[in-house]
């Protein structure tokens, strides 16, 4: 569902500065659901955490010098937001007026100005902003057209601040008290604090104390008047700095009977609850932020967590590392953060189905995208070699592009949202030499295409002819009968021994045992192309056949001559986990 902004604020573009780990970052969002990619450490919760302190609806103490980039103060840090506000987001009602810039799809700018001397507002939006300072201070600030700034207050800021549901476990603001939580904002009750002091401060703490407690404060008493402090010592509900009476109420619920406070439940329903407060709000509704979606759902729960936040008003944030939520944001925008914390957009037309069909793809420090299943099966095993261990304990994750155009639309994606990712694909006699071109130059090394041919002809065109039966032979002893069978129908014989056949075949053997592996149909047997196209199938079609010509390919000793076109690819994608270079890989 599209967001109004006639009812929600929605950031149009999100400019962070010097903020942790993060140098510089400039992002236009989507209007809707924002899921955000990224390995550990790249500023993933960081963004989050900018946004929350943008509309932060307390003014916080000391800033940590942690939030300063490099821990430098003296440069500060700064986090702008050019932002839709709702019509109902008082801005106008500020002692001294606020007004919008207008937006032109990528930067705010300043409105024309109408024979009337009136801005005409196409499309007005508000830039707001915070300051670390050298201090450790913050300056909130609303960036006029003019170039003067006015305050950024903190009773508009808790009216557009959003519904955080935090990684860490022990989060419940949302569920208690606290000023600008959306329990608060929700029951918006300005005279309970008020109403409660008074009967707090009514409570008798010291008939509670017992005789010994009594005797204590006694003795303190006494102690101070001989230091000439007050005395008279009386004990009653008080408050301090930092310390809120109102964040001590919260929401309770009735589990097995007992009342518990809704902070003791699961991490996800506590999760879900604060989400279904902030959908009871009766105006705005707030901007959500949702870090590790996954904590403490279960997968149908992320699922649904994810269809709700789709299917909502408000513009969502949410960092992840599932692949079942990530699988269930259909429509939702997925950008990756990489090392550098560059933002990129995945192109949903380019990734749509393969987002649902191998999520981790998405997920994985590098990931291999082979053209079909073959070459999936086929780099597998090269780059198991190649690493000297099992992918997943690198973070090397291999995928099936499905096809020749929808691994290129795959790669491009990867290509644009700034992944870290190879390609291993055929020739295809040529197709889209233009795009395979330009994936090329940024990708170097990283890519790897045959010359010409597929990855079956390539290599079956190596095998030694005194070799090619151990070339048919399944290692499981399962298939060699049925690939012996598909020599025989396009031979148009009932031998069914290799020695026969190979005689029957003659010099034309490797060619038809490399039609057979591709499922080409022979010229005159159109009517039983079915039949035919699936030989390709009993060969080397499937991933575990990708792995067969691999192992097949070292064991047949082909791999010296293959090595000066294949070792490069294997060095680039060490590289890309920080391996040193190799000068071979033992069969």
């Amino acid at each position: 569902m599209p967001v109004d902004p006639s009812v929600a604020p929605v950031i149009r573009r999100l400019s962070i500065n010097r903020y942790r780990s993060i140098a510089s970052m400039t992002w236009h969002p989507a209007a809707g659901v924002n899921i955000i990619l990224g390995g550990g450490d790249v500023g993933k919760t960081s963004i989050l955490d900018a946004i929350a302190l943008l509309f932060s609806p307390t003014n916080p103490g000391v800033v940590p010098d942690t939030d300063y980039h490099g821990r430098d103060e003296a440069k500060g840090f700064v986090i702008d937001a050019v932002v839709s506000l709702p019509s109902d987001s008082k801005i106008s009602n500020l002692l001294k007026a606020s007004w919008p810039w207008d937006w032109n799809g990528r930067e705010p700018v300043v409105p024309s100005i109408e024979e009337n001397r009136t801005a005409a507002h196409n499309d007005p939006v508000y830039w707001l902003q915070v300051t670390g300072t050298p201090d450790l201070d913050l300056i909130y600030e609303i960036k006029q057209p003019d170039g003067t700034a006015e305050s950024f207050p903190r009773p508009l800021r808790g009216q557009l601040g959003p519904v955080r549901l935090s990684g860490d476990d022990r989060n419940d603001r949302d569920l208690r008290f606290v000023q600008g939580s959306a329990l608060d904002r929700l029951l918006s009750d300005k005279t309970l604090r008020s109403r409660l002091v008074d009967r707090l401060a009514e409570t008798d703490v010291i008939g509670g104390l017992s005789e010994d407690g009594r005797t204590a404060l006694s003795a303190l008493n006494e102690a101070f008047v001989a230091k000439s402090l007050p005395g008279n010592l009386d004990l009653a509900i008080t408050s301090s700095p930092g310390i809120s009476v109102m964040a001590l109420i919260g929401l309770t619920a009735e589990r097995d009977g007992i009342e518990l406070p809704l902070s003791s439940w699961g991490a996800g329903t506590r999760r879900l609850a604060a989400l279904a407060i902030a959908e009871q709000y009766k105006g705005t509704t707030p901007i959500a932020l949702v870090d590790e979606i996954e904590r403490g759902l279960e997968p149908y729960r992320q699922r649904s967590l994810v269809a709700k936040l789709q299917s909502g008003k408000a513009q969502c944030f949410v960092t992840t590392h599932s692949a079942a939520a990530i699988s269930a944001a259909t429509q939702s925008a997925l950008w990756y953060v990489d090392h550098n914390r560059r933002i990129g957009l995945l192109d949903g037309t380019k990734i749509g189905q393969h987002r649902v069909k191998d999520p981790e793809a998405f997920l994985s420090r590098v990931s291999i995208v082979g053209e079909g299943a073959t070459e999936a099966g086929f780099t597998a095993v090269l780059l198991t070699k190649a690493l000297g261990g099992p992918l997943v304990q690198f973070g090397v994750h291999i995928t099936d592009g499905g096809g020749h155009e929808t691994t290129l639309s795959l790669l491009e994606a990867l290509s644009e949202g700034g992944l870290s990712f190879g390609g291993f694909a055929d020739d295809e006699k040529g197709k889209y030499p233009t795009r395979w071109k330009t994936l090329a130059d940024k990708l170097d090394k990283l890519l790897f295409r045959w010359t010409s041919g597929c990855l079956d002809e390539n290599i079956i065109n190596l095998i030694p002819e005194d070799k090619l039966e151990l070339l048919i032979q399944d290692p499981a002893e399962t298939k060699t009968g049925f690939r012996l069978r598909t020599l025989a129908d396009r031979l148009g014989t009932d031998d069914k021994t290799f020695v026969e056949l190979k005689a029957k075949a003659g010099a034309d053997l490797r060619k038809i045992i490399i039609e057979a592996a591709l499922g080409t149909v022979p010229v005159g047997k159109e009517a039983e192309k079915k039949k035919f196209q699936s030989h390709a199938q009993t060969w080397f079609k499937t991933f575990q056949g990708g792995e067969e010509l691999a192992n097949k390919m070292f064991a047949l000793e082909q791999w010296p001559t293959l090595r000066p076109q294949l070792l490069p690819f294997c060095n680039a994608v060490r590289a890309s986990i920080d391996l040193f270079e190799i000068t071979d890989i033992a069969p």
